[in-house]
């Protein structure tokens, strides 16, 4: 029995929900068909919202021959097999699922047929095609993103389901909210919760019902896809602007990801990113944390990284050392550096003329006034004090003293 998500698969664009930017009345793939202007585009968006139906239902409606290639599973004989059919048509359409992972040597063999037009390529991916499809391929062809479906779009998947499975069953409301959550915005997931949930029903569905029935929430993200990227994203922003509890949200999506490699990584990022002067313990505190969570493994690695998340999020912050390297790091970029001031060079000389280091700790106050900048950059600031915490303002007074010192000279 193929299961209900095939078979309600959309054929026309009136059943496909949330993309009438490029298939409503007046969306981009629409019109290339009205106008029988039919160009090569990538589909981009999150899983589940939609790219292999619209492109699908582009074939069909277009009445070309088309074809289907998987980048991560087919190889370039299966392509080439592909194109030799092409040949004898004349439109012909293929679509690449997960574009993003073509290896060089098939993208150059597609690249002249997608060019001259000997075939339509329809590309799918769920990862930013600007950073992760071939240039060469990226420029012959429209890029479109499908947008985030909502639980507007959701519930109206949900009841074209109802009637199509055409089953006398009460669903109250509340089952409906729930279904929708645990899919997290992908219409193949949500019609296979629903299914389930009709399937093994009788007469009336509680939330209680559908809690027993369906299982934990769908995480709907790989480690090399965009949404990885923007939860982790979310996380480091999260925790930078103080928000412990949507640091807690998106950590908690991390750990379900199953990814502790990359999680531990952007922490301590984090730490010495955005927190850095303002608590210098965080950084060994963060690395412990993520030593005892890789130790652990999950589900037990929650338990050091959910205390260092809370920490890092409610922590002072200081950004000053990483923007100080920072402008340090473009000068130098920039070509604007110099020679060593003689007397800090790594060479003892007699001659007077080389000048002589003066030793700070033979001075008051471990502070001598002489040079240490090239010539170059004489009286440039790199690091710029930010008095967030009782660690980085200590250093903003010895700072300020020194600056004293400078003064009096």
């Amino acid at each position: 029995m193929k299961p209900l998500a095939y078979l309600m698969r959309p054929n026309t664009f009136e059943d496909i929900v949330g993309q009438d930017h490029l298939v409503g009345q007046t969306g981009i793939i629409r019109k290339m068909l009205n106008t029988n202007s039919l160009f090569s585009f990538i589909l981009y968006g999150n899983p589940g919202c939609g790219k292999t139906t619209i492109a699908e239902a582009t074939c069909k409606l277009s009445g070309f021959k088309w074809f289907k290639f998987n980048a991560s599973t087919d190889n370039k004989e299966t392509l080439k097999q592909i194109i030799t059919e092409a040949a004898f048509l004349d439109d012909a359409i293929i679509i690449v699922d997960e574009i993003h992972r073509m290896k060089k040597d098939i993208q150059d063999y597609l690249l002249p047929y997608v060019e001259n037009g000997a075939v339509i390529m329809i590309g799918l991916t769920t990862v930013n095609p600007y950073h992760s499809v071939n240039p060469a391929i990226r420029s012959r062809c429209h890029i479109y993103r499908l947008n985030d479906l909502t639980s507007v779009h959701l519930r109206q998947v949900l009841d074209r389901a109802y009637k199509y499975l055409d089953k006398a069953i009460k669903i109250d409301e509340e089952v409906y909210n729930y279904v929708i959550n645990l899919a997290n915005g992908e219409i193949r997931t949500l019609i296979n919760l629903f299914e389930t949930l009709i399937k093994t029903s009788q007469e009336h569905i509680t939330l209680n019902d559908a809690k027993t029935s369906l299982s934990k929430a769908n995480v709907s993200f790989d480690a090399n896809g965009d949404s990885y990227y923007d939860t982790l994203s979310g996380l480091h922003k999260s925790i930078r602007g103080s928000d412990v509890d949507a640091a807690l949200h998106y950590l908690a999506k991390l750990i379900i990801a199953d990814d502790l490699q990359s999680l531990c990584r952007r922490l301590l990022c984090i730490a010495y990113e955005d927190i850095g002067l303002a608590n210098p313990g965080i950084g060994p505190r963060v690395k412990a944390a993520c030593d005892a969570a890789r130790e652990l493994g999950n589900p037990e690695a929650r338990l050091p990284l959910s205390v260092v998340v809370i920490e890092m999020a409610l922590s002072p912050k200081s950004n000053s050392a990483y923007t100080a390297l920072n402008k340090a790091i473009e000068d130098i970029e920039n070509g604007k550096s110099g020679t060593l001031p003689k007397h800090l060079k790594n060479t003892y000389s007699f001659d007077p003329s080389q000048g002589a280091y003066k030793y700070p700790h033979d001075y008051p106050n471990a502070w001598v006034d002489q040079q240490y900048l090239p010539d170059t950059l004489v009286g440039t600031k790199y690091y710029i004090p930010k008095p967030t915490s009782k660690s980085e303002t200590s250093l903003y007074n010895r700072y300020m003293q020194i600056e004293g010192y400078k003064n009096k000279k």
